[in-house]
């Protein structure tokens, strides 16, 4: 039976049609000291999946709770999945006395749980944190549903080294294009980040932009920016996890960015895709 947190409702949903299995109905409260509760009335399974994006404080206090519960009404077997990891990125202490966060909450959801599945973390070696085994699901390749098919000459471009593979997975499954990416230089000391482009030629074609997660959307508007001053066609940005907090999206749309696409790991109008068939497999 599936279980979903609040913030991982339709990606449960999802889940559940692709699946076949039921959907466990689930309560959510809010007491008036601010705590809340999350619980399973009629919860009657031998085996729970437990889905929740930990996008907020919240979400994670009702991944614990919700995961107690169903072992509470009787579960033997509990599987988390989360579509997004919340303080994935941050999975390493850059000065003494700063926690590893990623590593902390990855402990505690751990405790109530027999297995760990997880969407597109950041890093793959977060899952290294759980202390129960823990895989990561690349749902990259479902980014090339929405995309538009008459893309013209398509080039599918990260914005650093490091996510060239999520651009590569994203072509391999629209099946058509080259692949490139940007310079990403981040200076520590004041934490500002730059983009230099590529050498890669982008005038008249359009170009898609791939990428695990668009949080504040300033250096994908920085490429965005980039690519127009070189006349690019038409630029539309795919992403994992549609995080797009504060400004996000208007800083993408007054760069002159197309058309943005997410997934439903972080529900946001833009999630134009579940990625609920990838952990579906997994499962």
């Amino acid at each position: 039976m599936i279980v979903s947190g609040s913030a991982s409702q339709s990606f449960a949903a999802a889940l559940a049609g692709v699946t076949g299995r039921d959907l466990a109905a689930v309560e959510f409260e809010r007491f008036p000291d601010g705590e809340v509760m999350a619980s399973v009335p009629g919860f009657d399974a031998d085996r729970a999946v437990v889905v929740a994006s930990t996008v907020s404080g919240d979400a994670h206090l009702e991944c614990l709770q919700l995961q107690d519960a169903v072992r509470e009404a009787g579960a033997s077997e509990v599987t988390t999945v989360l579509p997004y990891m919340g303080y994935a990125r941050q999975d390493e202490a850059f000065d003494a006395g700063e926690p590893v966060s990623a590593r902390a909450v990855a402990r505690a959801i751990s405790s109530g749980t027999d297995r760990i599945l997880t969407v597109n973390p950041h890093e793959e070696a977060v899952c290294d944190f759980f202390d129960v085994p823990a895989e990561p699901v690349d749902a990259a390749g479902r980014l090339a549903e929405p995309l538009p098919a008459d893309l013209a000459d398509p080039l599918f471009l990260s914005p650093d080294e490091g996510a060239i593979e999520l651009a590569a997975t994203v072509r391999d499954a629209y099946g058509a294009g080259e692949t490139d990416h940007f310079v990403k230089e981040r200076d520590y000391d004041t934490g500002e980040v730059t983009v230099e482009p590529s050498d890669a030629a982008v005038a008249n074609r359009d170009v898609v932009l791939a990428d695990d997660i668009v949080a504040t959307g300033s250096t994908m508007s920085e490429s965005i920016v980039h690519l127009h001053d070189r006349e690019v066609a038409r630029v539309f940005v795919t992403c994992v996890h549609p995080m797009l907090a504060g400004n996000a999206r208007t800083k993408l749309a007054r760069a002159g960015v197309a058309a943005v696409y997410g997934t439903d790991t972080v529900e946001r109008p833009v999630s134009a895709v579940s990625a609920a068939p990838a952990v579906a497999e997994r499962l």
